[in-house]
């Protein structure tokens, strides 16, 4: 990994969500855009339990992963929608990032994000419960999104369009 990305992309599937990734990887690289893919499938994370006292017990693997994010200026979600929601992969991703600092929204706060689906429907369900999620946890989601499926595959005009919004946000920080 780069220390100086200026995007990563998150995928969670190996399938038609990781092809999506890699479209918006290529496009990225088409604008002189430093940017990498975070394919959650790579990684074998225990399944969040709060009994297991997950604040005394991160994974050494979330720990390399939210560095890698807090080293990223900019983020996009490529993600299948999973029984009208959010995949478990990246719920529960987003569950272990959100206890491993002082504030549950510390990593997410202010970061410039955008999310993206190629589902077998038209992925709105998911799209939402994730904005929703993002936006608690402090997050500033693009206003655009992208929904793709079979019958209506990713163009490449939005795929440019996206990223190009989402590089002109900076990420918001308040100083207390």
């Amino acid at each position: 990994m780069s220390e100086t990305s200026e995007l990563i992309i998150i995928t969670a599937s190996n399938g038609n969500n990781l092809n999506l990734s890699k479209k918006f990887f290529e496009k990225s690289k088409e604008l002189n855009i430093k940017s990498e893919i975070l394919d959650l499938t790579e990684y074998n994370l225990p399944l969040f339990n709060p009994r297991n006292k997950p604040k005394e017990n991160i994974p050494e693997e979330i720990e390399k992963i939210k560095e890698q994010l807090l080293n990223t200026e900019k983020w996009i979600i490529c993600a299948p929608e999973y029984n009208g929601s959010i995949p478990p992969i990246l719920s529960n991703l987003i569950a272990w990032l959100s206890i491993s600092g002082d504030d549950f929204r510390n990593l997410f706060n202010g970061q410039p994000i955008a999310i993206a689906t190629f589902s077998g429907g038209q992925g709105i369900e998911l799209l939402t419960s994730l904005r929703i999620q993002l936006v608690h946890l402090g997050s500033q989601v693009l206003g655009r999104q992208l929904s793709s499926s079979f019958s209506k595959p990713a163009e490449e005009n939005t795929i440019q369009d996206i990223i190009k919004r989402l590089m002109q946000m900076k990420k918001l920080t308040i100083d207390y």
